[in-house]
């Protein structure tokens, strides 16, 4: 008998004792801005939960979500803890989805292969606005803080 994946991990408590040292960078795509706005929003109450202070969070705006590797790339070199990428891509009539989607995810992964700062993928790429409204704070939750617990456990990967 196996088990159904539900999409939702049972999550141990993160116990980071330096959290207000933590030094956190998120790339924010201003492109669909209502969604990356709250997966922001998502990501700094995960974090100041945590004891992370919210002026060691730098807000970086980049125009899309294509433009996130280019930020990530200079920001690796500026001693952060941790990075979060969070960009929305949404499917219209164009093969403009495929592409965009696969070059984003592909340099991110590119990226946490030559860093050693951990990168967090928190892209949504949604067949419509309501799958990205619900993953930005409705019925599935808040992908912002999903990742924000990501890059706090990765911290701690780090500092083993």
């Amino acid at each position: 008998m196996s088990a159904k994946r539900t999409g939702k991990t049972k999550t141990k408590s993160i116990n980071i004792n330096n959290s207000k040292e933590l030094k956190i960078a998120c790339v924010i795509s201003e492109w669909h801005n209502e969604i990356t706005e709250s997966f922001f929003e998502g990501a700094l109450s995960k974090f100041t939960n945590y004891g992370v202070l919210e002026k060691n969070i730098d807000k970086i705006y980049v125009p899309g979500s294509f433009e996130l590797i280019f930020a990530t790339k200079n920001l690796i070199k500026k001693n952060y803890d941790a990075i979060i990428t969070m960009g929305c891509i949404i499917k219209g009539e164009t093969k403009h989805f495929d592409f965009i989607s696969a070059a984003v995810i592909n340099g991110i992964k590119d990226l946490n292969i030559i860093s050693e700062v951990p990168i967090i993928l928190c892209i949504s790429t949604d067949n419509n606005i309501e799958q990205s409204i619900d993953r930005s704070g409705g019925k599935v939750g808040n992908k912002g803080a999903d990742s924000a617990e990501a890059a706090l456990k990765m911290i701690l990967i780090n500092s083993k």
